[in-house]
């Protein structure tokens, strides 16, 4: 079914089918030399474009759910910080078994007042330092508050009071 075709070489023609050889193979990684070089060009114009076009619709899409992400982080931080500044004016109660005077402040958590009735104030202070708020404004104290005993509280990113979203007051009576 299958002939078995039996050659002999002899050493010239040895030479002439190592050269056959190695010219199939110069010629092989040549072309294949020449295809990578097609393929390593840069891209054109309406590539460019295009990829600039999509990364534009994308920051389109995506800038304005990062900067409302920014506000409601604000909101969360200043009622974070709210609730901190509560926790210390507890402490201070029970160190002390009185509330600062809105004329003391929030400064008395930090600082030792020079009244001399305050005689159980914690070294080292009740707070490390006086917080603002995340717009840059001092919170707010007043004893007795409007809201409750005490009210510690900002006014919101306008710094007046009212205001809806962004701007309205934020305190310790309507934090959750």
């Amino acid at each position: 079914m299958f002939d078995i075709l039996t050659f002999t070489v002899s050493m010239s023609q040895f030479r002439h089918v190592a050269d056959i050889i190695h010219l199939f193979w110069s010629c092989t990684v040549r072309e294949i030399q020449r295809q990578r070089h097609l393929h390593q060009r840069g891209f054109t114009l309406i590539e460019i474009m295009v990829v600039v076009i999509i990364i534009g619709i994308l920051a389109a899409i995506v800038a304005p759910n990062v900067i409302g992400r920014i506000d409601d982080a604000q909101i969360t931080k200043a009622g974070a910080d709210i609730a901190i500044v509560e926790s210390a004016l507890k402490l201070y109660r029970m160190d002390n078994f009185v509330y600062p005077t809105t004329e003391q402040g929030l400064e008395v958590l930090v600082t030792r007042p020079n009244d001399p009735t305050i005689r159980n104030w914690k070294p080292g202070g009740y707070l490390d330092r006086a917080r603002d708020d995340p717009w840059g404004n001092p919170y707010l104290y007043l004893n007795p508050g409007n809201n409750g005993v005490i009210d510690v509280y900002t006014l919101g990113r306008d710094g007046r009071p009212g205001g809806e979203g962004i701007d309205a007051d934020i305190g310790n009576w309507n934090i959750e």
